[in-house]
């Protein structure tokens, strides 16, 4: 079974190409031109175990948030992609994580009903880096669920106070859970629904 996928995408904003495997080993080959991304971007794929290779050349004259958006946009269509028909999966993930004095929980169901409940603090700082701002972790959290067609949950359960460990709990507990969740199931040799399709 080969579970990639290769999604290429042009707007007048961004031009981007993005690969999966999510049978790797948590290979990441990432350049966005925002740093930050690129780091949570490489977190995600080795903590995933999910092979990832992002280029991207966007509008970052203007500031990160089309390249950023763009990119969780193929990333989740990538992700859809290379799950195929689900045969097998373990569909459900889970994962509670500590980033230093932050905690951090994620929920996956590769349900193909998409879905997304988030919350962390408010009072955040509002940049990390020079480019990235923090209010765009949501963005692309729920870009990559609604384009992967997945039911994702995230919630910051304690926040300490460090906006860069937030964010990159956020993405790990992430990971984590979709490590899980798109594990092959030897038990399962179907689809995993009563309905017999997702």
């Amino acid at each position: 079974m080969n579970r990639t996928a290769r999604v290429e995408r042009t707007t007048k904003e961004t031009k981007l190409v993005v690969e999966v495997d999510l049978d790797g080993t948590g290979a990441a080959d990432v350049a966005t031109g925002v740093g930050f991304y690129d780091h949570m971007l490489t977190a995600l794929s080795k903590h995933s175990g999910i092979d990832l290779t992002v280029h991207a050349d966007g509008d970052l004259h203007i500031d990160a948030h089309h390249t950023v958006e763009d990119v969780a946009i193929a990333l989740g269509q990538a992700f859809a992609e290379a799950l195929g028909d689900k045969r097998g999966i373990t569909r459900y993930g889970d994962a509670t994580i500590p980033m230093d004095e932050v905690l951090v929980q994620a929920a996956v169901d590769l349900s193909g009903r998409p879905y997304f409940v988030h919350a962390e603090p408010e009072n955040m700082t509002p940049m990390i880096g020079p480019d990235y701002p923090t209010s765009l972790t949501k963005h692309v959290l729920e870009s990559f669920a609604f384009n992967a067609r997945i039911s994702l949950h995230v919630r910051v359960l304690y926040a300490g106070r460090d906006a860069h460990h937030i964010v990159e709990g956020q993405f790990k507990a992430l990971a984590r859970a979709l490590r899980t969740a798109v594990a092959l199931d030897p038990r399962v040799t179907d689809v995993p629904s009563t309905k017999g399709a997702l």
